[in-house]
């Protein structure tokens, strides 16, 4: 009998943190961290603010939870697209088809984009992104300078993003997305050192 309940036991726990992990990716990304608190998480996800913190200990340590959870299937540095012998020109196919306009803004980036303003968001997602794209990017660069190269990487992914799909620059928004997809691949070959 013990056996048959255990296995609900942490089911059910299993199921609370991820309701709980995801009432948070939704109120971190439609309030950002300053604005997202942890009884309207805990509201949210059908637990009191209490069970939050036995889950996850702080809202620092959610937010770096929720951080993590939007990086564990990235789009662009895909294995798929990490393997391919043209690694740039399925980047370039990757970053053109997630910032399509009118598409849904992907969690990550709109956790990062509401969050940005606070130092201790900042400071995680910093610590977050160093670990796990940064390092992938770096790991790919050929030649010198490559946590710099990395980072432009980064940087040309988040500009494009929030240009073509959250402010809708037309020049990019309108874009033909196969000649979009074809001048990019060229500055991300250049840019990891590439062919």
């Amino acid at each position: 009998m013990m056996a048959d309940q255990r296995p609900a036991r942490r089911r059910n726990a299993e199921e609370t943190r991820s309701a709980i992990l995801a009432s948070a990716r939704k109120a971190f990304a439609e309030s950002g961290y300053d604005g997202a608190g942890l009884r309207g998480i805990a509201e949210a996800a059908g637990v009191t603010a209490m069970m939050v913190g036995r889950y996850f200990g702080s809202k620092e340590q959610l937010f770096a939870e929720v951080v993590a959870d939007t990086m564990r299937d990235p789009v662009i540095l895909s294995a798929e697209n990490l393997g391919s012998p043209q690694m740039a020109r399925e980047f370039a196919r990757a970053l053109v088809g997630l910032s399509t306009p009118g598409q849904a803004v992907l969690d990550g980036f709109r956790v990062m984009w509401a969050s940005g303003g606070s130092e201790v968001a900042a400071r995680i997602a910093r610590e977050q992104i160093m670990a796990v794209h940064h390092a992938t990017a770096q790991g790919l660069v050929r030649g010198d300078h490559a946590p710099e190269r990395a980072a432009i990487l980064l940087s040309l992914v988040a500009g494009v993003q929030l240009m073509r799909q959250q402010i809708g620059l037309p020049a990019l928004a309108d874009a033909d997305p196969e000649v979009l997809a074809g001048l990019l691949e060229p500055v991300i070959a250049a840019v990891l050192g590439v062919a």
